[in-house]
């Protein structure tokens, strides 16, 4: 996947954690406050063949 550098705003790295059969993974705090997001809220992500992932926000009904 091929990425515009000139329309990124915001770059991060966070962690998995692993636990039993629970996966976590923490949204740094400028994204959740750039997207409004709130407790309940849903993301969608979306994995390719390409082994990349893309994140979405689910827009609230």
């Amino acid at each position: 996947m091929k990425i515009d550098l000139d329309e990124v705003e915001y770059i991060s790295e966070t962690a998995l954690t692993i636990r039993g059969t629970r996966r976590r993974t923490t949204l740094p705090k400028v994204i959740v406050e750039k997207l409004g997001l709130k407790n309940g809220d849903k993301i969608r992500w979306i994995f390719f063949k390409n082994n990349s992932i893309m994140i979405t926000q689910v827009e609230r009904r």
